[in-house]
């Protein structure tokens, strides 16, 4: 018998896949940097990439310097990320008890979606908005209640409010048994919002977290608001969990490292769910690094808003062009009038790469990352050659 062949009394073992999972649409993430360079016949260095929420800055230089000089990284990380907890309890302003540094925020968002959910559960989502919620929900057989974001793509408290309690059951006993509804667990948001960049108000999210759920707010971009984190809310709500990210203020998106604020009840179970190894040495290290400059750190953002205000006067400009006000590192924009992928296509073979979007919630919208001065100048130089095309 060969390696690939299998007894033809019995079934393929593709049979043996949960269905929830072979029915899964795969999450599609923004294309490799090298790959469009190599495709576009366009070098890498002068290619601008605004697609994707990046730091044009990078990380702080005290980084690349922490690395080279770490002499440990054939020893095993400290599995309760001790020292990097230390770290983060004073940049937040919550007890190092209450964070649990991750693999990216997207590792937490896995844990808590197979921590609490069972097949036929749900969660409550509202798009348009990151799309890992419903993926992550749709891995462990999750389903996923979509409660539409307002035409301005503010949250809408009440319509959540009465999706908790407001489930059609079948009733005809005789014909067919009685229809549960799935039992919510969770509702993620996001503030600042992606992609729309909109802040969640606190009257807002208190009266979500007096809801029977786990409310998970997604803090990846709140560096660049003019609000303050919720993280010490954490405190004072038993079912609040706060997400935060070094990819975004710090620049160190490659090196994958996030962060959850949670309260101690929750953190009880996550020490026995996690993996023990779960952040990697190199990780750890840029984190502290980062977090012992936060001075810098908070200037580099500083030049980021200043950027994203001038961004967007400019692209108030254009007649092709409506942005949406915004608290993060991006811009959302309706394209009126034209074709937003082709839009997208014409910026991308001239070497600036921005995000195109066409669903639900975002018809013919496009989204333009925050990128330094020079960049914001030839991209809004195309962006003018484009208008008479």
């Amino acid at each position: 018998m060969t390696m690939n062949a299998y007894p033809a009394a019995n079934a393929h073992p593709a049979t043996l896949l949960r269905p929830e999972i072979a029915d899964l649409e795969e999450y599609t993430p923004i294309q490799p940097f090298e790959v469009l360079s190599r495709r576009l016949g366009i070098p890498a260095e002068r290619i601008i990439k605004l697609d994707a929420n990046e730091n044009p800055y990078g990380p702080l230089p005290v980084v690349a310097e922490a690395l080279a000089e770490y002499p440990f990284y054939h020893i095993y990380p400290d599995p309760q990320q001790a020292e990097l907890r230390e770290a983060l309890s004073g940049f937040v302003g919550v007890p190092a008890a209450n964070i649990l540094p991750t693999h990216g925020a997207d590792e937490l968002l896995d844990y808590l979606c197979r921590l609490f959910l069972q097949p036929g559960d749900a969660i409550l989502n509202c798009p348009p908005t990151f799309g890992m919620y419903s993926f992550d929900a749709g891995l462990v057989g999750g389903k996923t209640i979509e409660v539409w974001r307002k035409p301005d793509h503010a949250v809408d408290v009440a319509a959540i409010e009465q999706a908790m309690g407001d489930w059609p059951i079948e009733i005809n006993r005789e014909q067919s048994p009685i229809v549960a509804p799935p039992k919510v667990k969770l509702l993620f948001l996001t503030s600042p919002n992606n992609p729309s960049g909109n802040w969640l108000a606190d009257e807002d999210l208190r009266r979500l977290l007096a809801l029977p759920l786990l409310v998970v707010l997604d803090e990846a971009y709140v560096e660049f608001a003019d609000y303050p984190s919720r993280a010490d809310w954490v405190l004072q709500y038993d079912n609040l969990v706060i997400l935060r990210t070094f990819s975004k203020a710090a620049g160190i998106a490659g090196l994958r490292l996030g962060y959850g604020i949670c309260p101690a009840w929750l953190m009880a179970q996550l020490w026995k769910f996690k993996q023990p190894y779960n952040v990697n040495v190199a990780a750890s290290v840029a984190g502290l690094a980062s977090l012992q400059h936060v001075d810098q750190i908070m200037a580099v953002v500083g030049k980021l808003k200043d950027e994203r205000n001038r961004l967007f006067a400019l692209l108030q400009t254009l007649p092709y062009l409506r942005p949406y006000p915004t608290q993060a590192n991006f811009i959302l924009c309706d394209v009126v009038g034209r074709d937003a992928k082709q839009l997208k296509q014409a910026l991308e073979q001239r070497g600036v790469l921005v995000r195109h979007y066409n669903k639900p919630g975002l018809q013919n919208c496009i989204r333009i990352s925050v990128g330094r001065p020079e960049q914001t100048d030839r991209l809004l130089e195309i962006l003018r050659e484009l208008v008479t095309l």
